[in-house]
């Protein structure tokens, strides 16, 4: 296999799994981090030190690169001018890391105000001149252990808004490998609605935790101000937890996004259900010895 595939965003919760899958299968892989020092990875990877929202550093890393991997919060504003650099030395293939809230009102875009640019990363990708693919994912499944392991660790009861609201969520997993069949050059030119096989409450996302951990959890809502009360005293911007509440809000009689065959298409199979997830992260929602 001759790709050499640079990942921004390589150390994160998304791309160091990349980076392990990409090189489990013969690739090699550019690792952006900012800091090399201390940083392991599988044969086969290399990590590069530069910062991606800033172009210029990355320069020496491009040549030989057959494709890049945006993530949009580590790329800031910077992905047309890393894309244009990426091009001029070779690359020919970019996959964009988008959300399916991508079009929404920016102040109902809680992703948006922690530093992602998942619209620019997308349009850049689609105006680069470079084969593209723009992974729209729905919400993470992982995004349960920020909101709910430290009182699922604690007790029996989940405080928490919404308590109907309906989410689709993927399995990192699966975002990880579509994410690496698509850098390895599969479904270009396209626009991927990437979302879980159910759409699930809150409440019952949580009951789902509970099956995973055999401790039966019970979800108590409380009012939206009070959660973002919370959120902002335990350190989430106050910017932030205003969008996820306006999220909140607007979709809370009805699913945000239905679920989409688009994971299962690349796959080739059904994708990994929530219940699958919460069994392999069964662990953290335990308390800690």
């Amino acid at each position: 296999m001759n790709d050499n595939i640079l990942i921004t965003g390589a150390t994160g919760a998304l791309g160091r799994p990349l980076v392990e899958l990409l090189t489990a299968q013969g690739a090699k892989v550019r690792a952006v981090t900012r800091s090399a020092a201390g940083v392991r990875l599988p044969a086969g990877a290399e990590a590069v030190e530069g910062d991606p929202a800033r172009p210029e550093t990355l320069a020496e890393h491009l040549d030989g690169v057959t494709a890049v991997f945006l993530h949009p919060r580590a790329i800031g504003d910077a992905a047309p001018a890393l894309l244009a650099r990426a091009a001029e030395r070779g690359a020919r293939r970019v996959v964009a890391l988008s959300a399916m809230n991508a079009d929404d009102p920016l102040d109902e875009q809680p992703s948006r105000f922690r530093g992602d640019r998942n619209a620019e990363a997308e349009a850049a990708a689609m105006a680069s001149g470079l084969e593209w693919t723009s992974l729209r994912a729905a919400s993470f499944a992982g995004n349960a252990l920020q909101a709910w392991a430290p009182q699922i660790r604690a007790g029996d009861v989940v405080r928490y808004m919404y308590a109907g609201f309906q989410e689709v969520p993927i399995d990192e997993r699966d975002l990880v490998e579509i994410a690496a069949r698509a850098l390895l050059g599969g479904q270009a030119g396209r626009r991927l609605e990437l979302t879980g096989p159910e759409s699930l409450t809150h409440a019952r996302m949580v009951a789902v935790i509970g099956e995973a951990i055999g401790r039966p959890l019970r979800f108590e809502e409380i009012p939206p101000e009070a959660a973002g009360r919370h959120m902002v005293a335990g350190g989430l911007p106050e910017p932030f937890v205003r969008a996820l509440l306006a999220r909140y809000a607007r979709h809370a009689e009805h699913p945000q996004h239905p679920v989409t065959g688009d994971a299962a298409m690349v796959l080739g199979r059904p994708p990994r259900t929530f219940a699958a997830w919460a069994t392999a992260h069964a662990a953290a929602f335990r308390p800690h010895p």
